[in-house]
């Protein structure tokens, strides 16, 4: 049966020595290349044609700096191995570029012990992500979602002004135009110029719509303590 070919990059030299004759103790594979420096390894992958590789693992901080990120992206694209990102710390965002860089999981260098079986499912293409990865991703899609949230809730609140927002607080509550008009001391012309503009502004169809929109983002609420 052929061996797991395996490369190991990694910084930390007595990490990568002793994580090398772990894995070499595996009866199922082997280490055919190391390296601590991500030039040696671009010059490899640079090389006429690099000896076939199924696993790559790969440090995700390699002097200092997440550099096995953009390593991992031209292993997986150059050679087709499966990229499994080494961390000692659950930094989620690194983790997050890294499956985006094209790794397929991710390991703690504390738990060294799971990476023989990592490695396997890895070369075999069957390999799930891990469920401690998958939670990784998932938190750090929460955290992208909010971050995305709060830029459309700000971008809004610079768009609409305070009067505005009491015209479409109150079309929320269910009053029609002409009550709006006698609520705000306007006219009616005035009240569809406002809401004319407030539809363009957040491009929607309807005055509903649009206090249904800034409604659901909280600025009603804000509108209120302010």
């Amino acid at each position: 049966m052929d061996k797991i070919a395996v490369w190991i990059v990694e910084d930390d030299p007595d990490w990568l020595r002793g994580l090398r004759a772990y894995l070499d103790g595996q009866l199922d594979m082997q280490v055919i290349f190391y390296s601590a420096d991500p030039a040696v390894v671009r010059e490899v992958l640079a090389g006429d044609s690099p000896q076939p590789v199924d696993v790559v693992l790969m440090d995700i901080m390699l002097d200092g700096v997440p550099e096995g990120i953009l390593l991992a992206e031209e292993v997986a694209m150059s050679l087709g191995a499966r990229v499994i990102m080494l961390t000692s710390m659950e930094e989620k965002e690194l983790i997050f570029r890294s499956f985006q860089a094209g790794a397929i999981d991710y390991q703690l260098k504390t738990d060294f012990e799971k990476l023989p079986e990592a490695i396997r499912a890895a070369a075999t293409r069957q390999s799930p992500i891990s469920a401690e990865a998958a939670e990784r991703m998932r938190e750090e899609f929460r955290r992208l979602k909010r971050l995305e949230r709060e830029f459309e809730v700000k971008t809004v609140q610079g768009m609409i002004t305070p009067s505005e927002l009491q015209l479409l607080k109150l079309v929320d509550e269910g009053y029609s135009q002409s009550e709006i008009a006698n609520q705000l001391f306007i006219s009616i012309r005035t009240v569809k110029n406002h809401i004319n503009h407030i539809l363009k502004k957040l491009k929607t169809s309807g005055s509903k719509e649009a206090a249904q929109q800034v409604k659901e983002m909280g600025l009603f609420h804000t509108d209120s303590e302010s």
